[in-house]
């Protein structure tokens, strides 16, 4: 499963260095020189107008680019990708997703911590049995992250994912253990 972990942004300078949107906890791990990104077009980005198109050259956003260094600017990373020596070449990236394989990513050190993408698919389930359907997504919201429930009878519902809502993540077993005040998934 591929994971988006940045967004390329605007050209900076005119060597080919872009600014990164950086869409991971552990950016220090995953913008290190020589990480290999697979990319991905936004399905709604529009056909480039930029100074490539408008020569006539095309330009074909490559399936991986290869990082060769980053420094950091106001929360920004500030790249420079393997064969993008250009501003013209950078302006043709704007928008890019940068991902990574999931199966690359070592576990948290922390029991409980967690991937997205683990939690993905799991079971949601009360804490005497009661199936309530599976987790769709995780939200990270300012004051807690929340389960985006997919409920077995239809639609959806948010669950504060916090220990005294979330006792248990089984990812064995394949489960959440929820132990929800009464009302919440009526929301």
């Amino acid at each position: 499963m591929l994971l988006v972990v940045g967004q390329i942004g605007k050209p900076h300078g005119i060597r080919g260095e872009v600014s990164v949107v950086v869409r991971t906890d552990e950016p220090e791990e995953r913008f290190v020189p020589g990480s290999v990104f697979v990319t991905e077009v936004p399905r709604d980005r529009r056909v480039s107008t930029g100074p490539a198109a408008a020569s006539g050259v095309r330009f074909d956003v490559p399936k991986q680019l290869t990082l060769e260094q980053i420094r950091w600017h106001q929360g920004r990373g500030i790249a420079q990708f393997e064969n993008i020596y250009d501003r013209n070449l950078a302006e043709e990236l704007r928008g890019v997703f940068l991902q990574v394989d999931s199966a690359d990513l070592a576990p948290p050190d922390d029991p409980d911590e967690f991937h997205d993408h683990q939690l993905v698919g799991l079971r949601v389930e009360s804490t005497d049995g009661v199936d309530h359907g599976e987790v769709l997504r995780i939200e990270h919201a300012p004051a807690s992250d929340l389960i985006v429930l997919k409920k077995a009878g239809g639609g959806t519902a948010l669950i504060p994912f916090v220990t005294a809502i979330v006792p248990t993540v089984d990812l064995a077993g394949g489960r959440v253990i929820v132990d929800l005040p009464e009302g919440l998934l009526d929301l």
